[in-house]
């Protein structure tokens, strides 16, 4: 029989402090429970165990802290972030059928050793699990131990048998406590042989055995004198270390493994991972909270739907129905089916008469999950749903912004909503899940629309994104226009002039090599040219953009390299990325996501239009390949400054709003300002370093970050940002206040009511918590800023439609929208585009946006 016993506690605290803060949108944080999920399972599908133990410490005293009470004494409690999930792990293990070992005056590691023991004496395997190397000592006849790390947010361990720690350690597994008693422990307060670190104690090891042979025979001892006197002074507390040191294998467990053969998870492990909001683990252990199906040939249970098809004519349940749900079967981009509800029924059809009278008639309020692809499918068509009142996907990301899905079912366990049951679901799969999300949206819906409500978002959903959907829709139908031929011969011209760097790297270099290996490159820079560098690690040197960037002055070569990178990027990210999704028709059809971003901003991909790079004149010619159509032009226009206005007005600061007021240069005025001069004398370089602290501010930014960005002292930016905040001193307090505010609510929240939740708030890890008081001053601003630029695009859209034009939004990037129009409508739309930015939203102070037009993205921008 094979046994997989965990050591529990270690397995947490390395699951915790490996994987970042993960919360629920109640601040219960998860992290830690995950990273142990996770591992738990990876360590059964590589040993592939017939049991599993779990054992964890208790709190009282064991007997090593009676033999001496400085035992472990220097050691902190768990912090509070892993103390909360400590019984919620115990909670969900024992539901998922595991059984847990505790065992009064005794460690977990002492546990871990009679398994040990036990399997050893039985001819049984067993396999310890624990992120403390103090198990090695157990290994041999049939015990191994894997020692448990993660990196980069994954789990991973190193598998150790007997052969293994001869090879590192030089020794067998059981004189490991030995090298132990002599080097000590810091971590648990043992106090060793003063004088004698690991190095030492290992050699004394590997030649003498054992602590009780050098102790018998110390006088006798071929050793330094020095190491014989310091063995003498420090006798008793190596015996004593040898004692704590030493791993029990008599704890009064059960063992008989049989009984730690793991049991199937009962109802509860699902609920309780639901709350928890782990559903990506639930997919992985098959957990689901689905309504039950009745198994085959059995009735239906009481108040189960039975699903009705539809045909012909809206059924008059329908009819009369004062509000529905959708369920939508798409097959390329097209409804090829609908599920919808009416109070006590589930309808099926493929009629599409049926289906567009349906989508089309405005008197029935409809709920649909996802309402974007909806859109698109109709507008296809060339109609549009009417009367979508909610969206349940776009209602859940409003609710908890910083989910990773909104999967109907995971928000049906998140929120504790169970749908009716289902006679029947449709033979494909895709049907039969679209029948279950449509039997289960009445429930959904009206779970989610209360909880908007009590969280005062209402008018955040339907002003704002509901609306904003249908935009989207439609850019995305649209697209934007691209010179394929064009883009294709700049990328050529980038890999020769890329090709012509790699020979001058090679020539300075004095041979050849792989540029874009960053071990070849490290040893070509640091080894071969002799630069400044870092630490030298497993992989070699790092030669990131930072530490490049940090020796630009010192070689000729390292801008050649920093060069080289962003002409191999340009190639292959956008040249060759481009060409890759260009449709048809000649344009790029970008996806627009609304449920993205935490802040709210909306993201791009396939491609992401809002990353083709803008900072260097060499990323600034891809946008000449962005074309309008034949006979129009390029309307784009953008905020001026629109965080800081939007910082102005929140924080109420009497300065900066005088400044936007009477349209003064911002950051001249705050160049002015912080350098004690007048504004005529202010440099460029003097208004440089102020735009820096001004849009620095709004990030949060610390003296250090603003020092190496503007390229001062550190003492010198802290002075920079003293001064800005004794001027503008309305964002002094503004700043104070929200980081407060947020701490008590437990979220920062925007003008319009959108939130970001913020446990890193309550962390007691220093760097955590000052990130989300940076997250808790930014989000505001940041998320304003966005709310505006949906609005304004809402608001654009209508216009356009409105007044019968023929021109169409087709991107928004950040503060910037671009609107295709045919040249006869460009002036007009430039001032129709102007004046819908400006008065998206009122402010106290003017919002400004400035709009030109060409027939390239590059001209438009002029």
């Amino acid at each position: 029989m094979k046994l997989l016993v965990l050591d529990g506690n270690s397995i947490l605290n390395r699951a915790f402090y490996g994987i970042k803060l993960l919360t629920t949108k109640e601040g219960q944080f998860t992290n830690a429970i995950y990273g142990f999920l996770t591992m738990l399972e990876k360590l059964k599908s590589e040993s592939a165990p017939d049991a599993v133990a779990i054992a964890f410490d208790l709190k009282a005293p064991t007997f090593r802290h009676l033999a001496y009470a400085g035992y472990k004494a220097q050691r902190k409690g768990m912090p509070e972030e892993l103390a909360q999930q400590l019984q919620p792990l115990k909670d969900l293990l024992t539901h998922l059928g595991y059984r847990l070992v505790e065992c009064e005056g005794f460690e977990a590691d002492d546990i871990l050793g009679t398994f040990a023991r036990v399997c050893r004496e039985n001819g049984d395997e067993c396999v310890i699990a624990t992120g403390d190397r103090d198990s090695l000592q157990l290994v041999g006849g049939g015990v191994t131990v894997r020692l448990a790390s993660t990196k980069m947010g994954q789990p991973q361990a190193t598998v150790y048998d007997a052969e293994k720690i001869r090879e590192e350690y030089g020794v067998e597994p059981q004189q490991l406590i030995e090298i132990k008693a002599l080097q000590g422990d810091t971590s648990d307060n043992i106090p060793g042989v003063a004088g004698i670190g690991p190095k030492g104690a290992g050699e004394l090891i590997r030649r003498f055995h054992d602590v009780a042979y050098l102790y018998d025979h110390l006088d006798a001892l071929d050793i330094k004198e020095g190491v014989r006197q310091k063995l003498a002074a420090s006798k008793e507390n190596a015996l004593l270390s040898r004692y704590l040191g030493a791993i029990r294998t008599d704890a009064p467990i059960d063992t008989t493994l049989s009984d730690y053969v793991p049991r199937a998870a009962d109802p509860e492990a699902a609920r309780l991972m639901a709350r928890l909001e782990l559903f990506t683990l639930m997919e992985k252990l098959n957990l689901h909270a689905d309504a039950a199906m009745p198994a085959e040939g059995q009735a239906p249970p009481a108040g189960a739907l039975a699903l009705t098809e539809a045909s012909g004519a809206t059924p008059d349940a329908v009819s009369r129905a004062a509000e529905t749900c959708l369920a939508p079967v798409y097959a390329d981009g097209s409804i090829q089916a609908l599920y919808f509800t009416a109070p006590g029924a589930l309808f099926h059809t493929v009629d599409e008469t049926l289906i567009r009278t349906l989508l089309s008639d405005g008197s029935i309020r409809k709920t649909v999950h996802d309402v974007k692809p909806l859109y698109a499918a109709m507008l296809r068509q060339g109609a549009e749903p009417a009367g979508i009142a909610l969206d349940t996907m776009l209602a859940a990301y409003l609710l908890n912004p910083s989910s990773n899905g909104y999967a109907p079912d995971r928000l049906a366990q998140e929120y504790a909503v169970q749908g009716p049951s289902l006679q029947e679901a449709g033979d494909q799969p895709q049907e039969a899940r679209q029948a279950r999300e449509a039997a289960l949206l009445p429930a959904l819906a009206e779970r989610l629309s209360a909880e908007i409500e009590a969280k005062g978002q209402t008018k955040l959903l339907e002003a704002i994104e509901l609306p904003l959907a249908r935009v989207l829709a439609k850019m995305e139908a649209e697209g934007f226009a691209v010179n394929s031929g064009e883009i294709e011969k700049f990328g050529l011209a980038l890999d020769q002039k890329a090709r012509e760097l790699e020979q001058q790297i090679h020539r300075e270099a004095g041979y050849e090599f792989n540029i874009n290996s960053p071990k070849q490159l490290g040893d070509a820079l640091f080894v071969k040219l002799g630069l400044p560098h870092g630490k030298k690690t497993k992989t070699g040197y790092s030669t990131n953009a930072d530490v490049l960037e940090g020796l630009r002055f010192e070689h000729p070569v390292v801008d050649m390299v920093l060069n080289y990178r962003t002409l191999t990027k340009l190639k292959s990210t956008y040249c060759d990325g481009l060409l890759k999704v260009v449709g048809p028709d000649g344009r790029i059809h970008s996806s627009f996501n609304q449920t993205e971003t935490r802040t709210g901003r909306i993201s791009s991909t396939e491609p992401n239009l809002q990353n083709i790079p803008v900072r260097t004149e060499l990323g600034r010619e891809l946008r000449r390949f962005f074309v309008a159509r034949e006979g129009w032009v390029l309307v784009d226009a953008d905020y001026s400054q629109i965080e800081l206005r939007v910082l102005a007005h929140v924080a109420n600061d009497r300065n900066m709003i005088e400044a936007f007021r009477e349209n003064d240069d911002i950051h001249r005025r705050t160049a002015a300002q912080v350098f004690h001069v007048p504004e005529e004398m202010v440099t460029p370089l003097m208004r440089s370093r102020a735009k820096a602290v001004n849009f620095g501010i709004v990030y949060g930014i610390g003296a250090f970050s603003l020092s190496k960005d503007i390229h001062v002292t550190r003492k010198e930016a802290e002075q920079y940002i003293q001064d800005y905040l004794a001027h503008f001193s309305g964002v002094a307090a503004y700043m104070e206040h929200v980081v407060a505010q947020a701490k008590k609510d437990g979220y920062a929240e925007t003008i319009f009511g959108r939130r970001r939740y913020l446990p890193e708030l309550t962390s007691s890890n220093f760097n955590t918590r000052s990130f989300g008081e940076r997250v808790a001053r930014n989000m505001p601003i940041q998320g304003a800023a966005a709310d505006i630029i949906k609005i304004a695009m809402i608001r654009v859209e209508n216009r356009l439609e409105k007044e019968g034009l023929r021109a169409r939004l087709i991107l928004q990037v950040h503060d910037e929208l671009i609107v295709e129009a045919p040249k006869e409508e460009a002036a007009h739309v430039a001032a129709l585009l102007t004046e819908e930015m400006q008065n998206a939203v009122s402010l106290s102070v003017p919002m400004v946006a400035e709009a030109s037009m060409g027939e390239t993205w590059y001209d438009a921008k002029g």
